[in-house]
Parts: C-alpha cells; sequence; structure tokens
C-alpha cells in the first residue's frame, strides 16, 4: 500500500521550499533512512528521507517546484524491493557491477555530502566515475570539479570562432534570492553608516604563539583570533546596549543575552550561525562552535535553528585578503563588525617608527538608533581590549 511522502515542517521563519534534487527516479529501490530529495529553503538545504525499504511510486513535485510546509511531494510503497537488487544483476551481465569497486562506489553513494550529490547533478558526473580523496574513499565536491576539469579521451576540442563570446544562464538558488533581499532591503530601509579603526595585532598575536599548543592540547582546538574578537565585542556590547538592541516598528527591543553571528562563506552563499549566549562561553567553547559551524556550513547540514535570531554579528573579510571594507547590516541587528587582513604597517610608537600587524576595523551601523558617539565609543573599546588582552581576561 502506498504511502505519502511529505516535505519537513518549516519554521515560522520560512514560508516554502523549493525541490532541489531528486535522488530516486519512479521504481527504483530505496533504503530506510536513505536520502531521496533534498529541498531548499530560504535558509538551509533539507533533506527528505525514505521512510523504510522500498520504492517511489509518484512524484507529486517535480524538481524546481515550490513546496509547502509538511505538503505532499511523492507517494512511496514499503516492501523488499532494496533487497532484490543484487539478484538482478547477474541478468544484466554486468560483471563490473558485482566487483569490490562497484560496491564500494554505491556505499559511498548513500553517503554522501548534499553539496556533493548537487555537484553531480548539476554537472550530470556518474558517481562511479569520480575518483574519492576522501575519509574512507568518499567523494567530495573537490573531487567532482577535478574530474569535471579532465578532458575526455573520446571528446574532441570544441572549436569555436574568433571573437564568439559565450554565456551561461542559472537560475539563482534560494539562498542567494534571500540574501540579495535582506542586503537590498538593509540598504533601503536603515541609516546606515560605517565608522573605522584599526588595532595592533601584535599583542594578540604574541599570546596566541606562546599559549596555542597547549590550549589546543588541553581544550581540543585551535586559538584563533575570532574568540578574541567574539569576546572583547561581547565586554563592547555590555557597555554600551543600544548596539545590542534591535528596531521593531516604534519600538527599541534592548536584549539582556548576548548571541553573536559569525558570518561564515559557504558553496550556497553566505551563512551566518549564532553563538548563543557568549558571555557566558570561555574562549575554548567559541572556538570550537565556529569551527563546528564551519564545518556544518561546507557540509550544508547547519539547521535553521542555528542561523536564527542573533543580536550582533561579526564578518571577516580578511579571510580573503580584504584589507577594507563596509560591511552590511543583517537586519534587524542595528550593527555589524567587519574584520580584515593583517598587513604589517610603518607606524609611529612613542616618536618612533615601527613596523606593526594592523588590522582595520569596520562598525556599520543603523544611525536611527545608534549615535555616531555610542558607535565611535563602541568601536574604541573593542580595539583597547585587543590591544590590552589582560584587561579583557580580568575584567578590567
Amino acid at each position: 500500500m502506498a504511502t505519502e511522502i511529505k516535505a519537513p515542517v518549516f519554521p515560522e521563519s520560512v514560508a516554502d521550499g523549493t525541490i532541489a534534487t531528486w535522488h530516486k527516479k519512479v521504481g527504483e529501490p530505496v533504503s530506510r533512512d536513505e536520502v531521496i530529495c533534498d529541498i531548499e529553503t530560504d535558509k538551509v538545504v533539507l533533506e527528505v528521507v525514505a521512510p523504510a525499504d522500498g520504492s517511489l511510486v509518484a512524484i507529486i513535485k517535480g524538481e524546481g517546484d515550490t513546496v509547502l510546509s509538511d505538503e505532499v511531494i511523492a507517494q512511496f510503497e514499503a516492501g523488499a524491493v532494496a533487497a532484490a537488487a543484487p539478484e538482478a544483476a547477474p541478468a544484466a551481465a554486468a560483471p563490473v557491477a558485482s566487483t569490490p569497486a562497484a560496491a564500494s562506489t554505491q556505499a559511498v553513494d548513500q553517503n554522501q555530502a548534499p553539496a556533493v550529490r548537487k555537484a553531480l547533478s548539476e554537472t550530470g558526473i556518474n558517481a562511479a566515475d569520480v575518483q574519492g580523496t576522501g575519509r574512507g574513499g568518499r567523494i567530495t565536491k573537490e573531487d567532482v570539479a577535478s574530474h569535471q576539469a579532465k578532458p575526455a579521451a573520446s571528446v574532441q576540442p570544441l572549436s569555436i570562432a574568433v571573437g564568439e563570446r559565450i554565456e551561461k544562464r542559472v537560475p539563482m538558488t534560494r539562498l542567494r534570492k534571500r540574501v540579495a533581499e535582506r542586503l537590498l532591503a538593509a540598504t533601503q530601509q536603515t541609516a546606515m553608516l560605517t565608522t573605522f579603526n584599526e588595532v595592533n595585532m601584535k599583542p594578540i598575536m604574541e599570546m596566541r604563539k606562546q599559549y596555542k599548543d597547549a590550549f589546543e592540547k588541553r581544550h581540543g582546538a585551535r586559538l584563533g583570533f575570532m574568540s578574541f574578537f567574539v569576546k572583547a565585542a561581547t565586554e563592547a556590547l555590555k557597555r554600551y546596549p543600544a548596539v545590542n538592541a534591535s528596531i521593531d516598528g516604534d519600538d527599541i527591543v534592548y536584549h539582556g543575552f548576548y548571541d553573536i553571528g559569525v558570518a561564515v562563506s559557504s558553496d550556497r552563499g553566505l551563512v551566518v550561525p549564532i553563538l548563543r549566549d557568549t558571555d557566558r562561553m570561555n574562549y575554548a567553547e567559541v572556538e570550537g562552535g565556529i569551527a563546528a559551524y564551519a564545518g556544518k556550513a561546507r557540509e550544508g547540514k547547519l539547521s535553521i535553528e542555528e542561523m536564527t535570531g542573533g543580536t550582533f554579528t561579526i564578518t571577516n573579510g580578511g579571510t580573503f585578503g580584504s584589507l577594507l571594507s563596509t560591511p552590511i547590516l543583517n537586519q534587524p541587528q542595528t550593527a555589524i563588525l567587519g574584520m580584515h587582513k593583517i598587513q604589517e604597517r610603518p607606524m609611529a610608537v612613542n616618536g618612533q617608527v615601527e613596523i606593526l600587524p594592523m588590522m582595520y576595523l569596520a562598525l556599520s551601523y543603523d544611525h536611527r538608533l545608534i549615535d555616531g558617539k555610542e558607535a565611535v565609543g563602541f568601536l574604541v573599546t573593542i580595539k583597547e581590549l585587543l590591544e590590552e588582552p589582560a584587561k579583557l581576561i580580568l575584567d578590567l
């Protein structure tokens, strides 16, 4: 008897989703808990798994169709269909299918990350043709890209006339469209202004160099720069409550907690997972949380709950070499801190010229709520705490 396969129940912040990929065709055997479909929302890709061994008998919503929360997307029939698949191999007279390599490839297919499955689907590459370099022979997205870049022996080079130009048109993903809408709204609906300062990173770099090995041995997490910035921003938010507030209609909402979003670049676009209650977190917890979120972002496994909320955001353009930028507000938040590349520059120190590792800081803020005095004071506080980390650690 056929049962209904439904879309997941979306949170209130997500109105609908789009069928991104069907990994199984009608009649194709599927195992229990195997991913059969990916649904892309404004924030994350949700996986729909098979409720039991069996096969799809009908696909109601095709790729590209919009689906609502808990809407029926397919019909599924349970049964021992998947178990019967190996018996069909001899009849097909395909000796390759019975080799250990083919069996290994099939196991890899069932455990591929969403980003890998999407890359295989978009390129039309068969997973069996890709040499996996990941753990246990798993295929990574880089493996797919490398395979795509290899010229096929039987394919002749494409001859292009001189002066001919090629264009490729692809639809925006839901995430990219949502990011575009939010960024445009932030520039149109806020009185956004940016103030700049610079910080001498030498004290932090020396402390990190001295204690990074002991820190990693003790806590199992690498000591980076981001934990210092998160803790410095948390302390500055305590001193300047307006920067931790938001505007709701004609009201100002002052938040009594500190949930800091850390912008992370992923294959699908920019995502901002949230570190909750950073005032209660130690440096190891901050570093561990950021590392965990970065891993989930690469695999496309961040949940909607992990990206919902936040009272302040930090973004690090220096990762890509940016020396200076003006970050855009992440509404309804009223401020965002931009980190940048560390670069050695000649600086005047006590009447002498010294070469110091300097970083430009940028604070974009909503001038409707935050005055220039508060914005500048907030940024100077972060600068002072980073240049004298003992104050940060000793709560001075």
